[in-house]
């Protein structure tokens, strides 16, 4: 989503909590499409490593230097930059609930560090 910071200001508060519940939503949609992406692209490399023979080295070799993993791979990251984007659509909308005065809408969201792991962090 395209959001201009002067189209935003000028909205209602009624169609700016629209705007938030539409890129939250979109959010939501496209953090469990790469979850799932992500989790399939594993399931992958798990198949190709216990169906190639030899040992431990060179099959990691295989799974690394497997050109339909890596594109899956790239696909993955390409998903994440565009769920960072839409995370920056959600916290432009909520800094104009605050710089209104209005009542921001919070929520206790995890975010994922770099290492993959979670991180409880509030809003």
């Amino acid at each position: 989503m395209s959001l201009s910071l002067d189209s935003l200001w000028k909205m209602s508060d009624a169609e700016l909590l629209a705007a938030y519940y539409d890129v939250r939503r979109q959010y939501a949609e496209r953090k469990f499409a790469r979850d799932t992406q992500r989790a399939r692209l594993e399931w992958q490399r798990a198949k190709a490593f216990a169906a190639t023979s030899g040992g431990v080295t060179e099959r990691k070799n295989v799974v690394e230097t497997s050109e339909e993993l890596g594109r899956k791979g790239q696909e993955v990251r390409e998903m994440t930059r565009d769920l960072d984007l839409l995370r920056v659509d959600v916290d432009l909308i909520t800094m104009m609930f605050q710089l209104r005065g209005g009542i921001a809408p919070t929520d206790v969201r995890a975010e994922e560090s770099s290492d993959g792991e979670n991180k409880e962090d509030g809003v």
